[in-house]
């Protein structure tokens, strides 16, 4: 079967809107809209309502992004905690606007490359493709939007993140589950080198006992021993399973809508999220 548990609009970063991401996914056994910080797309969406929020990666790693799936938009605690997370995004763009402006970019004009509230790194990398200054999203990226961009041309700023615990918290409260999505880039360094499993695992087990419920086990972007280790050590654990794509459109080309799945590989999430 087809399912899809990470999926972007143009209410965050991506190019599709949550209508076209619906007709698209027409015959799928289940699709998440999992927008970057803010739920403006499933207002009206036919699917599974959930939310992709950066926090607090724990100590040793670097980057952890919580999936919620299944909240309800309209949860009040939600959404004062949104608006918190929407001010820390925006407090950060301000720095980056003004790093750019210190190398002789003015980027006018670069909130309408924003379709709703959240203005991400995707946007600033379009404009700059846009403008000429580089020849690929890619490439925006690589000298200007990473931590690890050269020093000469990094514009990147750290954002406020909240805490595991609090975000474990708000979308529980919220009627949600909590999954890790891409654990292959819990580390900066496991992009280069590889996953560390067994430090993933001590990770992961550490996590189960904080209220995360899940682990996007299956990605588009792993390797097929990245698929299977991940999702040995998540069920050794405990954990649901969840496939997704991380599908943005045209700012990720290369990712297509969908993830096919085994039916018992699913069926425990689907049955959380009263699917089946």
């Amino acid at each position: 079967m087809i399912v899809d548990f990470h999926v972007h609009s143009t209410a965050s970063d991506g190019t599709c809107s949550p209508a076209e991401l619906a007709e698209k996914a027409r015959g799928f056994a289940a699709i998440a809209l999992t927008d970057h910080d803010n739920c403006d797309g499933i207002r009206e969406w036919p699917g599974v309502p959930g939310i992709e929020l950066s926090i607090e990666p724990g100590e040793g790693f670097d980057k952890f992004h919580l999936l919620g799936l299944g909240i309800d938009s309209e949860n009040a605690e939600l959404k004062a905690f949104l608006r918190r997370v929407l001010d820390g995004r925006n407090g950060r763009n301000a720095r980056i606007l003004e790093n750019f402006r210190r190398l002789g970019i003015e980027m006018e004009n670069i909130l309408t490359y924003a379709h709703g509230e959240v203005l991400a790194r995707p946007h600033f990398a379009r404009w700059l493709l846009e403008h000429g200054l580089v020849v690929s999203i890619k490439e925006a990226f690589e000298k200007y939007l990473l931590p690890d961009s050269p020093a000469e041309t990094r514009c990147y700023e750290e954002r406020w993140h909240p805490s595991q615990e609090e975000a474990f918290r708000v979308v529980h409260g919220a009627g949600g589950i909590c999954v890790m999505a891409h654990p292959k880039y819990w580390r900066r360094d496991w992009k280069t080198t590889g996953p560390d499993y067994v430090a993933a695992e001590r990770g992961l087990a550490a996590l189960k006992e904080k209220g995360l419920d899940g682990v996007e086990a299956l990605y588009q972007a792993n390797s097929v021993e990245e698929n299977i280790e991940f999702t040995r050590i998540v069920t050794r654990l405990g954990y649901l399973t969840t496939a997704g794509s991380d599908f943005h459109g045209a700012n990720k080309p290369t990712i297509s809508l969908g993830m096919e799945v085994a039916e018992s590989f699913i069926a425990p999430v689907l049955e959380r999220l009263n699917l089946v």
